[in-house]
């Protein structure tokens, strides 16, 4: 999982279409459905309701996420698995917004994968939009969703755009959780530097 300060969750991600083989940082080369299996499931782990694919090191325009029985505590209680409670499963590649209703809501708690630990209300987001985009098998398809699934796919799409939930509020409300966001930071930090330990390895292995 990449965390606030890596440079990937604030890069533009590229298109890809499913076909495309691809190469996570620290794996080997898988198929865009391989990815995607393992970004639900790392979702799933970490109690999420959504996962970019620039969160665990790919930019490229994919996501997942699901619509839980009770969308509003997606997190729930931690004995209970939450694939039980899953109405809805999405992988989405290439997805593209399209507003239905302009007036936005600010009434939901958001929080991030990325930034564990801080929530904040506030986030202004549309209450409905329309999402086109491109399954798993190839085919082009649209969706609308409205209220909390919307906020959701909204939420998963600015990450492919290098933008977090944190970028939507006051600057104040970024300086408020500073310590906290310096701490993150020093975590990704350790991560890339063990991450490039790992692939200077691999490389000298390949070359022998």
């Amino acid at each position: 999982m990449r965390l606030y300060g890596d440079p990937v969750l604030r890069r533009k991600a590229r298109p890809l279409t499913a076909t495309d083989t691809l190469t996570v940082p620290g794996f080997g080369p898988q198929t865009v459905r391989e990815v995607a299996d393992t970004m639900m499931e790392t979702m799933f782990e970490q109690r999420g309701v959504g996962l970019a694919a620039p969160q665990i090191g790919l930019g490229v325009r994919l996501f997942v996420a699901v619509e839980y029985e009770d969308d509003e505590e997606e997190g729930g209680d931690d004995d209970t698995p939450l694939k039980s409670r899953v109405l809805r499963d999405f992988v989405m590649i290439n997805p593209v917004i399209a507003v239905l209703n302009k007036k936005k809501d600010k009434s939901y708690q958001e929080g991030c994968l990325s930034i564990p630990g801080i929530y904040e209300e506030g986030v202004p987001r549309a209450r409905q939009i329309a999402v086109r985009y491109t399954d798993l098998d190839g085919q082009e398809r649209t969706i609308e969703a409205e209220d909390y699934l919307a906020r959701v796919f909204q939420h998963e799409i600015d990450h492919l755009d290098g933008v977090l939930f944190l970028d939507r509020l006051p600057a104040e409300v970024t300086d408020d959780h500073r310590k906290e966001l310096l701490k993150i930071q020093q975590h990704s930090k350790n991560f890339l530097a063990n991450l490039s330990s790992w692939e200077k390895e691999q490389h000298l292995k390949e070359r022998l």
